[in-house]
């Protein structure tokens, strides 16, 4: 993989020949180390929250596997042709009704997952304001 040349700026040294009076060149590049930081953060729980919804994707499709399989086994045991269908027509519903179920904690996981990305992005951008605001009256004196 390539060196990227834009990761060896001294952002620090750029700012400061600037010499804004009153501008904390230093803060500055700290409190965009933290956003980075912040989005690391967010990525990962993100990235974390997939996996979890993967798993259970996997669990989710091993379980209907074996519930089919053990219905399938039940559908050609011996009964009327009425009891047969009766049988097919409940196992329709309770697999319907499971799926509705299953869609629903993988939609509830993705919403957790989301909202914890999400959280750790707004806490940044809350504590980013407040330092830009300490900044400003820092360099106003």
């Amino acid at each position: 993989m390539t060196k990227n040349p834009f990761f060896d700026i001294d952002f620090t040294k750029i700012a400061a020949d600037y010499k804004i009076p009153g501008l904390d060149v230093e803060a500055l590049v700290s409190a965009q180390r933290r956003n980075i930081e912040a989005i690391t953060a967010a990525n990962q729980l993100a990235f974390e929250g997939l996996q979890a919804v993967g798993r259970r994707q996997a669990e989710i499709l091993r379980q209907t596997l074996e519930e089919t399989a053990a219905a399938l086994r039940d559908a050609v045991a011996q009964g009327t042709p009425e009891e047969k269908l009766a049988k097919q027509t409940d196992l329709a519903k309770q697999a319907f009704e499971k799926a509705l179920s299953n869609m629903k904690e993988l939609a509830d996981l993705l919403a957790k997952s989301n909202q914890d990305a999400a959280s750790v992005i707004s806490a940044r951008v809350t504590a980013s304001i407040d330092e830009v605001k300490s900044l400003l009256a820092n360099i106003k004196k």
